[in-house]
């Protein structure tokens, strides 16, 4: 059963808070345009299918050709259904932990700015597709763990956090320190970091990073799955 509870849907209080939100409201159904929300100009959508799908081609028309609809992977599936023009373009994982992680290391710290061309260097070697880069737009702070020598070895970012989901992007670990763990220290550090004050810490994973599921699942986070999906022509409002 989709849940239709859209006020308290996470995916859509993620976008409602964050900059540039505008909210369309139907019974039943909720639709937040958001421009690069993790990257791309989402359409977040949470409510019954078939009201979703009603009001979705009213929004599109409004919001332009990159705005891409995104909700769980169920009501996405069931939208595209309905409204013809559209096409699922992925799946994916929406991760969350409502709870401490606790399991940090005393190595793991935020950086300075004097620190982004490293951090830069190190995502272009370890996770080149990374939607997270130091002066990105939305991209607030990195922390990393450094080895003795002062070699960066993994690093995450706290990247388009609001005020009541702190939100985590960019991990990213040396391929010559894989294996130790440090993945999941800097996880661990970043998520107890945005935690308080705050009523979750959530991140999007793709399901082939079975490496990162492990890792997200071994300190506690949940799963819940998610998609988007793209136009394959123009999208007609009904009249």
């Amino acid at each position: 059963m989709i849940d239709i509870a859209v006020e308290g849907d996470p995916l859509v209080r993620w976008a409602l808070h964050a900059p540039g939100a505008r909210v369309w409201r139907r019974p039943g159904a909720v639709v937040v345009a958001c421009p690069d929300l993790s990257h791309w100009d989402r359409l977040v959508m949470n409510g019954a299918p078939g009201a979703v799908a009603a009001l979705l081609p009213e929004v599109l028309a409004e919001t332009g050709e990159t705005f891409r609809p995104f909700g769980t992977e169920e009501l996405v599936t069931e939208v595209v259904t309905r409204v013809p023009g559209l096409a699922v373009s992925a799946t994916f994982a929406w991760m969350e932990t409502t709870a401490p992680v606790g399991r940090a290391t005393g190595a793991a710290a935020w950086l300075g700015d004097e620190d982004r061309a490293e951090v830069a260097a190190l995502i272009d070697e370890a996770y080149p597709e990374s939607y997270a880069r130091p002066g990105g737009s939305g991209v607030r702070r990195w922390a990393g763990i450094r080895d003795t020598d002062g070699t960066l070895l993994t690093v995450a970012a706290e990247a388009w956090s609001t005020a009541e989901i702190g939100f985590m992007s960019g991990v990213a670990t040396r391929p010559s320190a894989r294996g130790r763990g440090l993945g999941a220290a800097i996880c661990a550090f970043v998520a107890d970091e945005l935690l308080p004050g705050r009523e979750r810490v959530a991140l999007l994973v793709d399901y082939w990073n079975t490496a990162a599921l492990a890792t997200y699942l071994g300190l506690g986070f949940t799963t819940r799955r998610v998609a988007a999906a793209r136009r394959t022509q123009a999208v007609r409002v009904a009249v």
